[in-house]
């Protein structure tokens, strides 16, 4: 396949790049910053400088033209303000799905996060509440776009090793879950179409990844488990 990652220098997007590149995939990582060029390339992928807050629909469009399917992996990160939770988590994330209409790309799989969907808890702080806003927004729009999209939501991230078994439900995501277990899911969602969508909630648990997959697949499509 050809897989467009967005916010390509990312923990998970790296991991996820790595382990496309491993077995062949066509991977290119948008980055905004030059510097992060090398680091893609050590890794397999091929690295497309755009910053994603300021490039157009149609210059997006030239990048994923082409693509199997594109992954929005980019977030504001660490240390950022409220403001651009609101331009790099939502506008870039809606800037993505319109690149992706405009050039035929189908295929859309948002890694999103643990709470989207829901109003940000009383106590939350300004930074986190604009956080979880930001993504509810991004997801809401991509779930009424005419795109196979899968919204992902991974609990609390942590950077120890991956176990390979994970809870994958349509429920709230509570614990943990490594970015390696992260990236090893958005693997199978890209190979499984029938997850189209679906939003799942992603947690450490007791099921291997492809089982764990597949039945979210078969639950969508009402096929016998």
């Amino acid at each position: 396949m050809k897989i467009v990652i967005a916010g390509g220098h990312g923990q998970i997007a790296r991991r996820l790049g790595r382990m496309l590149a491993a077995r062949g995939d066509s991977v290119i990582g948008i980055v905004r910053d030059p510097d992060h060029s090398r680091d893609l390339l050590a890794d397999g992928t091929q690295p497309v400088v755009r910053d994603l807050e300021r490039a157009s629909r149609e210059d997006v469009a030239a990048v994923v033209a082409g693509a199997d399917a594109v992954v929005f992996a980019a977030g504001a990160g660490p240390g950022s303000g409220a403001a651009r939770k609101h331009t790099v988590d939502h506008q870039a994330a809606v800037l993505l799905a319109e690149a992706a209409l405009r050039a035929g790309v189908r295929r859309y799989v948002m890694v999103s996060t643990r709470g989207a969907g829901s109003p940000p808890p009383a106590q939350a702080d300004d930074v986190w509440a604009a956080y979880v806003n930001a993504k509810t927004a991004a997801d809401e729009h991509l779930m009424a776009q005419d795109l196979d999209w899968t919204v992902l939501r991974p609990a609390a991230l942590t950077n120890e090793p991956g176990t390979g078994t994970v809870r994958l439900t349509a429920e709230r995501s509570i614990g943990e879950v490594t970015r390696d277990d992260v990236a090893r899911v958005l693997v199978a969602l890209l190979d499984t179409p029938a997850t189209a969508g679906l939003v799942l909630e992603l947690a450490a648990g007791e099921h291997p990844i492809p089982a764990a997959v597949s039945r979210a697949a078969q639950e969508r499509t009402g096929m016998p488990r």
